[in-house]
């Protein structure tokens, strides 16, 4: 019976080398017969290192069938030492300055022994880095306060910052700026945000003009509108606009005119003031008549009517006005969030 010899694995151990050829710096491998690419001095030890990680992911293989490579040499890398010992690791090793790097499988002992070189984990060789989208997000943690009390406090700012008789389109598209702009008070609201609010962008950009608070860059057409912000107090909000964002999205989910049940913008307005000031759990909201009308620039006449059809389309369960006090008493048909 004849016995089968095993040939000795291939050796873990791969050097490069950087030389000076007629002025240029090539990258010549040992182990690759055809190897000699020219690199810059910037990029040389990336590319160095590159091509050692692409030998060693080439030669995978379990921790049991790894030798160190040192001692197969007669431990020629190193300082004399007591012998090999420990476990069996990737060593990245650099030579002359820089100009020879090696990678190679050492143990422990002789790892320790070896100058400027240092121990490679395993995994940045198995794991293989990941395309930007494949790597998982991790879900940003809000800052400052939620999306209600964003929304509020904007409405209750505006309702000073704008004319006492800027129109409720007016408002709307003045909300949507203010908490979709940049640092540089410049915001773009594209057409599909614009037909979600239900309102002509053309005029009612000209009006907030004419009230001195903002500017149009970009004439309103087919890809939306652009502007420049003239009113500075806005840049005291809290600096995380996807925050902000986010509180704008909220705005329009909650005052869409399917939701409001009509295309009219004071009705939008309205249902999102109230929703806004009313409770989140229970629904139930009470605010001064005087403030509801002078937040959403809605006359003393109106209010009656508008608060009738929000009943009607589902966003009010019921309302009523307490004739002493002047309070308005409202609860939500559902929670809007």
């Amino acid at each position: 019976m004849r016995l089968r010899t095993e040939c000795p694995p291939a050796a873990r151990a791969w050097t490069v080398e950087l030389r000076c050829q007629t002025g240029e710096l090539v990258l010549v491998c040992r182990q690759c017969p055809h190897s000699g690419r020219q690199v810059t001095a910037e990029s040389a030890r990336s590319a160095a290192l590159a091509h050692l990680a692409r030998h060693a992911r080439g030669d995978l293989r379990a921790l049991h069938l790894r030798t160190c490579q040192c001692h197969e040499r007669g431990c020629r890398w190193h300082r004399r030492h007591r012998g090999c010992a420990g476990s069996i690791r990737l060593l990245l090793a650099c030579e002359r300055g820089g100009r020879v790097w090696r990678l190679a499988d050492a143990c422990s002992a002789c790892a320790v022994a070896t100058t400027q070189a240092s121990v490679v984990p395993d995994t940045v060789l198995v794991e293989l880095p990941c395309p930007p989208s494949a790597r998982p997000h991790r879900a940003r943690r809000s800052r400052g306060p939620g999306e209600r009390v964003r929304v509020s406090e904007m409405l209750s700012y505006l309702a000073v910052a704008l004319p006492a008789d800027a129109s409720p389109e007016a408002r709307v598209l003045a909300l949507q700026c203010a908490l979709r702009m940049n640092a540089s008070m410049r915001v773009q609201l594209p057409a599909g945000l614009l037909r979600s609010l239900g309102i002509d962008a053309a005029q009612v950009s000209r009006e907030l003009e004419r009230a001195g608070w903002l500017s149009v860059m970009d004439s309103p057409r087919a890809a939306g509108i652009a502007a420049q912000l003239l009113d500075a107090t806005l840049l005291a909000q809290a600096p995380a606009r996807p925050d902000r964002r986010r509180a704008a999205d909220w705005a329009l989910r909650n005052g869409c005119p399917a939701r409001a049940g009509a295309a009219d913008p004071g009705l939008q307005l309205l249902g999102v003031y109230l929703t806004v000031h009313g409770d989140p759990s229970s629904g139930n909201g009470s605010r001064e008549c005087d403030w509801i009308k002078r937040d959403c620039g809605m006359p003393d006449q109106a209010l009656p009517g508008a608060l009738d059809q929000l009943k009607g389309s589902g966003v009010l369960k019921g309302w009523r006005i307490c004739p002493d006090s002047g309070d308005m008493h409202w609860i939500l048909a559902s929670e809007q969030e």
